[in-house]
């Protein structure tokens, strides 16, 4: 898949204790993400952060959070987002979700082979 040049940055804020059909929210929206054909996905956890309801959720010793923040970007054509976003509506009660106008300048996969030597890794 060649993605360079313009392109969107999907960026999905959500807690770690959300769910999907009884399965961890960020998992489900990768598996969905992946069969949909989405160019790539990943999922971020962070270690302290508040959202809508203003409540601290916190990885310090003294506050052990269950329900950390947790970020899942997303990176492809603007198609391919615009057609991604119902499905991440439908897969989400709370969260936050933006879009960002982005220039790809290098996405690439390993073929196997060392690209510089034209041999095998």
């Amino acid at each position: 898949m060649d993605i360079i040049g313009p392109a969107k940055l999907l960026t999905i804020y959500i807690g770690e204790s959300d769910k999907w059909h009884g399965k961890p929210l960020a998992t489900a929206l990768v598996e969905r993400l992946r069969a949909e054909g989405a160019a790539g996905a990943t999922v971020t956890r962070a270690i302290e952060g508040f959202g809508a309801n203003s409540r601290i959720h916190s990885a310090h010793i003294l506050r052990l959070s269950e329900d950390l923040p947790l970020v899942v970007e997303v990176i492809d054509r603007a198609e391919r987002i615009d057609q991604l976003l119902p499905i991440i509506d439908e897969m989400m009660d709370d969260g936050l979700v933006t879009l960002t106008d982005i220039d790809v300048v290098h996405y690439r996969h390993s073929s196997g082979k060392d690209r510089r030597s034209g041999g095998s890794l």
